[in-house]
């Protein structure tokens, strides 16, 4: 039975089931659900055990100790983490084994990764969402991520605009964590009421996070703010653009390859998978492929080549300002520089 989390609260007021399957990806919200089903359980005096599978856990053994009633507990909690979503042969085993029988007082809750295909698919998955209820929880995009603040701040009885919550979450792009905890601090901070976007920025600091592959994300997105402010963060943090640049270039080869094929005329969807481009990035390489050519890709290739040297040590220049030219210059946005570089070519 599939559940999103706003329906658990309601659930959880009327009846405990027996197995909650919590997927989802964003730490903060699959433990806010977990929370949930923690305080029910505990309002029952429930006795809660907690296990961090692994390749080495023995399935059948950490479950051979709820065969019996508890001495201690009316109830008990028993919270399995599957940080891979794999439980491998064993594990599978004793999932749909409990599934088809669970103990009398127990509660199972076992926190998953978002469920794909392959894990929708699996006999151990469908015996635990027959017995039980599957927990969707999205993590929000990034466009849906002033609305999800603007929610939050409402729990305190705060109200800001759209540019207010747009700054916010700028601020803390990436990092639900640490959107949480901003919002906690300006709860503290301000009395209930209009939150303007000047308490806002006296108030919160700069928590974004990101990493390398944030920036493939952001170029091909064709959001050239969002790009820079990444290379600026990952600067300031120490980083090097290497992995960065391997990632780029793999774009890069990828895109040569499907700018040829299109200049060719042929279908590029079944190269697509070859390249391993799926999903929504099909459809951006497409336009891409098309929009710069084989030949400004060459060229792009090149330029990676360059920074790579740079960030290796083998040349003086600033990596990181080249991969900004780089990116800029895709994006038809170049220094004057590599847009003559690379509309020479």
């Amino acid at each position: 039975m599939k559940r999103s989390p706003s329906q658990l609260a309601t659930d959880l007021t009327q009846r405990i089931q027996p197995i909650y399957c919590l997927c989802g990806d964003a730490p903060l919200l699959v433990d806010e659900a977990a929370a949930q089903i923690r305080h029910a359980l505990a309002a029952r005096g429930a006795e809660r055990t907690t296990l961090e599978a692994s390749g080495q856990t023995r399935w059948a053994e950490f479950f051979s100790q709820f065969d019996g009633l508890s001495l201690f507990a009316q109830q008990r909690l028993i919270e399995v983490r599957l940080p891979a979503g794999k439980p491998g042969i064993e594990g599978a085993k004793a999932l749909e084994a409990w599934a088809k029988n669970p103990a009398p007082d127990c509660t199972l809750v076992l926190t998953l990764p978002q469920a794909d295909k392959t894990m929708q698919g699996s006999k151990w998955f469908a015996a635990l969402d027959a017995r039980g209820v599957v927990v969707i929880i999205p993590t929000p995009t990034l466009e849906q991520l002033p609305q999800w603040i603007g929610e939050r701040l409402a729990r305190h009885q705060l109200k800001a605009d759209r540019a207010t919550l747009d700054w916010l979450a700028i601020r803390v792009e990436g990092n639900l964590l640490a959107a949480h905890q901003e919002i906690e601090k300006l709860a503290l901070l301000l009395p209930p009421g209009a939150l303007t976007l000047e308490a806002a920025r006296a108030a919160v600091t700069d928590v974004a996070r990101y990493d390398s592959a944030d920036l493939s994300d952001a170029l091909w997105q064709g959001d050239a703010a969002r790009f820079i402010r990444i290379i600026d963060s990952l600067k300031a943090e120490g980083e090097t653009p290497i992995f960065a640049t391997f990632l780029l270039a793999q774009d890069l080869r990828a895109l040569y390859r499907l700018a040829l094929a299109a200049a060719r005329g042929e279908n590029l969807a079944g190269l697509m998978n070859g390249l391993r481009v799926w999903g929504a990035r099909q459809t951006l390489f497409t336009r891409h492929a098309q929009r710069l050519g084989p030949v400004r890709l060459g060229a792009a290739l090149q330029h990676a080549g360059r920074i790579d040297r740079n960030a290796k040590g083998l040349a003086k220049d600033d990596a990181w300002n080249l991969f900004k030219q780089l990116g800029l210059g895709l994006l038809n946005k170049p220094a004057p520089a590599f847009s003559r570089a690379l509309n020479e070519r």
